[in-house]
């Protein structure tokens, strides 16, 4: 059962499909990963229905293979909106379940990697620091908060 679900999960994300994504997810969730830190019910499913919806239609390319009843890897193709850099992250995913539903979903990633792709040199530069991790979670974080005030 938790491979399907973690399946239906990617399924619809490869479809910007947030609605179906944020289904997968039980009421009381914890998201966490390097950008957005720890997102926590309604957050985590908005989380994802911001980011499908700023990928509609910019050829965002999802891959997944489930490893196990509570791991997947899965990767990203996309481009980072701020400066048009093509992005390929690499993520490790880990899933605990409750009533049949994701209670816990924890995506890892090589966050110095992603910023020297998303940013260029300056990523390169800074993004393996906490000072870039802090900074980055406080602007994904605004993003999100921005993004519910208006839906």
């Amino acid at each position: 059962m938790s491979k399907e679900i973690i399946s239906k999960f990617y399924q619809a994300f490869k479809a910007l499909d947030a609605e179906a994504m944020a289904a997968c997810y039980h009421n009381e969730v914890l998201f966490e990963d390097p950008a957005f830190g720890q997102l926590r019910g309604e957050h985590a499913g908005n989380m994802w229905r911001m980011l499908c919806q700023s990928q509609q239609d910019k050829g965002m390319v999802i891959e997944y293979d489930v490893i196990s009843d509570h791991k997947a890897h899965w990767q990203a193709h996309y481009l980072f909106s701020k400066t048009g850099r093509k992005v390929h992250n690499r993520i490790e995913a880990t899933f605990t379940f409750k009533e049949g539903l994701i209670i816990e979903h924890t995506d890892r990633f090589n966050l110095h990697k992603w910023a020297g792709m998303a940013l260029g040199l300056q990523g390169q530069l800074i993004g393996w620091t906490p000072y870039f991790k802090n900074k980055l979670q406080a602007q994904t974080n605004r993003l999100l908060t921005k993004f519910e005030s208006k839906h």
